[in-house]
Protein backbone atom coordinates (compact mmCIF):
# COMPACT_ATOMS: atom_id res chain seq x y z
CA UNK A 1 0.00 0.00 0.00
CA UNK A 2 1.17 3.33 -1.57
CA UNK A 3 2.10 6.16 2.00
CA UNK A 4 -1.10 8.39 0.02
CA UNK A 5 -3.09 5.31 0.96
CA UNK A 6 -2.53 5.41 4.93
CA UNK A 7 -4.77 7.56 6.68
CA UNK A 8 -3.94 11.35 7.19
CA UNK A 9 -2.80 11.03 10.47
CA UNK A 10 -0.60 8.21 10.16
CA UNK A 11 1.49 9.72 7.20
CA UNK A 12 5.21 11.27 7.91
CA UNK A 13 4.68 14.31 6.46
CA UNK A 14 1.46 15.43 8.33
CA UNK A 15 2.33 13.25 10.77
CA UNK A 16 5.08 16.08 11.34
CA UNK A 17 3.04 18.71 10.38
CA UNK A 18 0.23 18.05 13.04
CA UNK A 19 2.58 16.97 16.08
CA UNK A 20 6.11 18.24 15.20
CA UNK A 21 9.03 16.42 14.14
CA UNK A 22 10.04 14.95 17.79
CA UNK A 23 6.65 12.67 17.24
CA UNK A 24 8.14 10.78 14.01
CA UNK A 25 10.19 7.48 14.85
CA UNK A 26 13.46 7.32 12.99
CA UNK A 27 12.18 5.46 10.27
CA UNK A 28 9.64 8.33 9.42
CA UNK A 29 12.07 11.27 9.65
CA UNK A 30 14.75 9.38 7.10
CA UNK A 31 11.07 8.07 4.87
CA UNK A 32 10.50 11.79 4.58
CA UNK A 33 14.16 12.40 3.28
CA UNK A 34 13.79 9.65 1.05
CA UNK A 35 10.76 10.68 -0.47
CA UNK A 36 9.95 7.87 -2.57
CA UNK A 37 10.36 3.97 -1.89
CA UNK A 38 10.98 1.36 -4.20
CA UNK A 39 8.55 -1.01 -6.19
CA UNK A 40 6.54 -3.21 -3.66
CA UNK A 41 7.84 -0.83 -0.37
CA UNK A 42 6.93 2.60 0.79
CA UNK A 43 9.49 4.91 1.91
CA UNK A 44 8.78 4.14 5.54
CA UNK A 45 9.65 0.13 4.53
CA UNK A 46 12.25 1.33 2.74
CA UNK A 47 13.60 3.46 5.69
CA UNK A 48 13.20 0.64 8.23
CA UNK A 49 14.92 -1.77 5.68
CA UNK A 50 18.04 0.42 5.44
CA UNK A 51 18.20 1.61 9.12
CA UNK A 52 18.06 -2.50 9.77
CA UNK A 53 21.27 -2.55 7.15
CA UNK A 54 23.36 -0.20 8.85
CA UNK A 55 22.30 -0.45 12.54
CA UNK A 56 20.49 2.51 13.33
CA UNK A 57 20.67 6.80 12.35
CA UNK A 58 24.11 7.35 13.75
CA UNK A 59 25.69 4.56 11.48
CA UNK A 60 23.97 5.54 8.02
CA UNK A 61 24.94 9.13 8.59
CA UNK A 62 28.21 8.47 9.36
CA UNK A 63 28.78 5.71 6.51
CA UNK A 64 31.74 6.80 3.83
CA UNK A 65 29.98 7.30 0.32
CA UNK A 66 30.49 3.55 -1.33
CA UNK A 67 29.34 2.53 2.32
CA UNK A 68 26.10 4.75 1.86
CA UNK A 69 25.43 4.46 -1.91
CA UNK A 70 25.71 0.59 -1.85
CA UNK A 71 22.05 0.06 -0.42
CA UNK A 72 18.91 -0.16 -2.66
CA UNK A 73 17.06 2.99 -2.79
CA UNK A 74 20.15 5.07 -2.09
CA UNK A 75 22.85 6.91 -4.26
CA UNK A 76 25.16 9.48 -4.95
CA UNK A 77 22.44 11.84 -5.15
CA UNK A 78 20.99 10.63 -1.84
CA UNK A 79 24.77 11.04 -0.30
CA UNK A 80 24.91 14.49 -1.34
CA UNK A 81 21.79 15.60 0.05
CA UNK A 82 22.53 13.85 3.19
CA UNK A 83 26.03 15.66 3.79
CA UNK A 84 24.27 18.94 3.01
CA UNK A 85 21.63 18.39 5.74
CA UNK A 86 24.28 17.18 8.48
CA UNK A 87 26.08 20.29 7.32
CA UNK A 88 23.61 22.80 7.73
CA UNK A 89 23.10 21.12 11.03
CA UNK A 90 26.30 21.63 12.51
CA UNK A 91 26.67 25.47 11.40
CA UNK A 92 22.95 25.63 12.80
CA UNK A 93 24.79 24.42 15.85
CA UNK A 94 27.48 26.63 15.96
CA UNK A 95 25.43 29.56 15.48
CA UNK A 96 23.18 29.28 18.15
CA UNK A 97 26.28 28.41 20.32
CA UNK A 98 28.13 31.60 18.99
CA UNK A 99 25.21 33.53 19.36
CA UNK A 100 24.63 32.26 22.81
CA UNK A 101 25.46 33.41 26.59
CA UNK A 102 28.70 32.10 27.96
CA UNK A 103 29.42 28.87 27.60
CA UNK A 104 29.25 27.16 31.29
CA UNK A 105 27.47 24.13 30.41
CA UNK A 106 29.60 21.18 29.69
CA UNK A 107 26.42 19.02 28.41
CA UNK A 108 25.77 21.58 25.76
CA UNK A 109 29.31 21.57 24.61
CA UNK A 110 29.19 17.50 24.97
CA UNK A 111 25.88 17.52 22.18
CA UNK A 112 27.97 20.58 19.66
CA UNK A 113 31.29 18.33 19.54
CA UNK A 114 28.90 15.14 18.69
CA UNK A 115 27.40 16.62 16.38
CA UNK A 116 30.71 17.66 15.27
CA UNK A 117 33.03 15.49 15.65
CA UNK A 118 31.14 11.82 15.65
CA UNK A 119 31.58 9.82 12.84
CA UNK A 120 34.26 11.04 11.33
CA UNK A 121 36.88 8.77 9.47
CA UNK A 122 39.97 10.30 10.83
CA UNK A 123 40.92 12.17 13.74
CA UNK A 124 40.37 15.60 13.97
CA UNK A 125 41.92 17.92 16.67
CA UNK A 126 39.88 21.30 17.47
CA UNK A 127 39.63 24.33 19.84
CA UNK A 128 36.69 26.29 20.71
CA UNK A 129 38.20 29.82 21.56
CA UNK A 130 36.00 31.87 24.08
CA UNK A 131 36.57 35.32 25.17
CA UNK A 132 36.87 36.49 29.14
CA UNK A 133 33.26 36.09 29.80
CA UNK A 134 33.88 32.85 28.77
CA UNK A 135 31.69 33.18 25.17
CA UNK A 136 32.56 31.36 21.94
CA UNK A 137 34.63 33.29 19.24
CA UNK A 138 35.39 30.32 16.98
CA UNK A 139 34.88 26.75 16.48
CA UNK A 140 37.97 25.69 14.72
CA UNK A 141 39.67 21.95 13.57
CA UNK A 142 43.20 22.24 13.35
CA UNK A 143 44.87 19.57 12.65
CA UNK A 144 43.54 16.47 11.07
CA UNK A 145 45.09 12.70 11.08
CA UNK A 146 44.78 9.28 9.72
CA UNK A 147 43.10 6.73 11.99
CA UNK A 148 46.05 6.38 14.54
CA UNK A 149 46.43 9.99 15.47
CA UNK A 150 46.45 13.65 14.34
CA UNK A 151 50.10 15.61 14.90
CA UNK A 152 49.09 18.68 17.05
CA UNK A 153 51.69 21.73 17.35
CA UNK A 154 51.66 23.67 20.26
CA UNK A 155 53.17 26.57 18.35
CA UNK A 156 50.10 26.80 15.90
CA UNK A 157 47.35 26.27 18.61
CA UNK A 158 49.05 29.30 20.14
CA UNK A 159 49.26 31.54 17.14
CA UNK A 160 45.90 30.36 16.35
CA UNK A 161 44.54 31.84 19.94
CA UNK A 162 46.68 35.17 19.33
CA UNK A 163 44.75 36.03 16.11
CA UNK A 164 41.18 35.33 17.85
CA UNK A 165 42.28 36.89 20.99
CA UNK A 166 41.22 34.22 23.05
CA UNK A 167 41.24 34.47 26.73
CA UNK A 168 40.03 31.03 26.90
CA UNK A 169 40.18 27.62 25.07
CA UNK A 170 38.23 23.72 25.19
CA UNK A 171 40.59 21.55 23.43
CA UNK A 172 38.53 18.54 21.57
CA UNK A 173 39.42 15.42 19.31
CA UNK A 174 37.65 12.86 18.23
CA UNK A 175 38.42 8.56 18.14
CA UNK A 176 37.62 7.43 14.87
CA UNK A 177 37.20 3.85 17.14
CA UNK A 178 34.56 5.08 18.51
CA UNK A 179 36.31 4.93 22.33
CA UNK A 180 36.21 7.80 24.32
CA UNK A 181 38.82 6.75 26.81
CA UNK A 182 41.97 8.97 26.46
CA UNK A 183 45.58 7.61 25.86
CA UNK A 184 48.74 8.56 27.50
CA UNK A 185 49.52 10.35 24.63
CA UNK A 186 46.02 12.22 24.85
CA UNK A 187 47.35 13.38 28.11
CA UNK A 188 50.69 14.41 27.09
CA UNK A 189 49.80 16.58 24.94
CA UNK A 190 47.02 18.52 26.83
CA UNK A 191 49.99 19.12 29.25
CA UNK A 192 52.14 20.71 26.77
CA UNK A 193 49.42 22.59 25.25
CA UNK A 194 48.10 23.56 29.10
CA UNK A 195 52.30 24.94 29.11
CA UNK A 196 52.13 26.98 25.80
CA UNK A 197 49.11 28.47 26.17
CA UNK A 198 49.71 29.22 29.55
CA UNK A 199 52.22 31.68 28.00
CA UNK A 200 50.07 34.04 26.82
CA UNK A 201 47.56 33.88 29.74
CA UNK A 202 45.31 31.58 27.76
CA UNK A 203 43.29 29.03 29.70
CA UNK A 204 42.32 25.07 28.99
CA UNK A 205 39.00 24.69 30.84
CA UNK A 206 38.83 21.29 28.93
CA UNK A 207 39.76 18.67 26.89
CA UNK A 208 37.42 16.39 25.55
CA UNK A 209 37.35 13.31 23.68
CA UNK A 210 34.61 12.44 21.49
CA UNK A 211 33.52 8.85 21.13
CA UNK A 212 30.84 7.13 19.11
CA UNK A 213 27.91 8.63 21.46
CA UNK A 214 30.48 9.54 24.65
CA UNK A 215 32.67 12.26 25.67
CA UNK A 216 34.98 12.05 27.93
CA UNK A 217 36.66 15.43 29.66
CA UNK A 218 39.56 16.39 31.28
CA UNK A 219 38.24 19.28 33.72
CA UNK A 220 35.72 16.29 34.92
CA UNK A 221 38.54 13.57 35.27
CA UNK A 222 40.26 16.47 37.50
CA UNK A 223 43.33 16.25 34.97
CA UNK A 224 42.98 20.06 34.15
Amino acid sequence: MSIKDWPVGERPREKLLAQGASALSDAELLAIFLRTGLPGLSAVDLARQLLAHYGGLTALFSADQARFCEARGLGEAKFVQLQAVLEMSRRYLLDDLQSGPSLTSPGETRQFLLAQMRGLQHEVFACIWLDNQHRVLSYEPLFTGTIDGAAVYPREVVRTALKHNAAAVILAHNHPSGVAEPSQADRQITDRLVNSLSTIDVRVLDHMVVGSGMVVSFAERGWL
